[in-house]
């Protein structure tokens, strides 16, 4: 892809997208570009590791790119908007992966009928296995769709949504890689206070939701199915099972997953 791409905003969305950019090899790092508000330090870190380009003239990082990466705290748009929207053009290609922000917001914090496609990738870009969901604006066409799909089929696989599905999207997709990790640690810590070696614990915890993940994946079987295959009448995983579903594990996933949404839901009116 031949496109000049400014990410406004450095943290850890910004750097799972772009170091899945970099490390696919399908656009050269001299066409990335990174600026923040005021953290010099961290756009030194992102070009000692990635070789992108730092930035602090706004106006120079942002009239050269083709494409413009919203990538700063939801909270942090109008703030971060309103010093810099002098520089923007309505022939740039706006994407947002803001939680909870939707298109219409930004194209009136630009006051421009700006192309906006509004993405939720989550941090397992950087090793090229996001899932990210995808949503254009009113004024983005197809072709504009086609570009950042390409862009971000670089870092894993892509999904069309209509944008009001992407409260649910944010709260599945983007969160989603925490709540996994948070069930690692417990299943760690079970491990370690069994008298397991912590490495050990983790190779074979991770190994094992690597696996759940590629049945998931390949298996023609349900959720439900592939579970119910593996808990034998009074075996070790039905006496587990029987332990989740005393403490209403499913009942607290689902609330989970409902405080997420809300939480996106509630960032879009703040």
């Amino acid at each position: 892809m031949n496109k000049n791409i400014t990410f406004l905003g450095a943290g850890s969305i910004a750097e799972a997208i772009l170091s899945g950019i970099v490390n696919a090899e399908k656009i050269e790092k001299g066409n990335i570009i990174v600026t923040n508000r005021s953290n010099k330090q961290r756009l030194e870190y992102l070009e000692e590791t990635y070789g992108v380009i730092p930035e602090q003239d706004k106006e120079k990082a942002i009239q050269s790119a083709d494409i413009l990466i919203l990538a700063m705290k939801p909270y942090d748009l109008h703030e971060s908007l309103q010093g810099v929207k002098e520089f923007i053009h309505k022939g740039q290609l706006i994407i947002s992966t803001l939680a909870g922000i939707s298109t219409d917001t930004i194209t009136k914090e630009l006051e421009m009928d700006s192309p906006v496609i509004r993405v939720m990738p989550n941090t397992s870009a950087m090793i090229g296995h996001s899932a990210t969901a995808l949503s254009k604006g009113q004024y983005a066409s197809e072709e504009h769709l086609m570009i950042a799909e390409e862009l971000f089929k670089t870092i894993g696989t892509t999904t069309l949504v209509k944008e009001d599905d992407m409260h649910i999207v944010t709260a599945i997709a983007g969160s989603g890689p925490a709540y996994f990790y948070y069930m690692v640690e417990a299943m760690e810590k079970a491990a370690v206070e069994s008298g397991f070696d912590p490495q050990t614990a983790k190779e074979l915890i991770t190994q094992t939701i690597k696996g759940a993940g590629e049945m998931l994946q390949q298996s023609e079987d349900s959720p439900s199915t592939l579970r119910k295959k593996i808990t034998s009448p009074n075996g070790t995983t039905e006496a587990g099972i029987h332990v989740l579903e005393q403490n209403h594990f499913q009942r607290i996933v689902m609330d989970c997953v409902k405080g997420a949404k809300e939480r996106s839901e509630e960032l879009g009116k703040e």
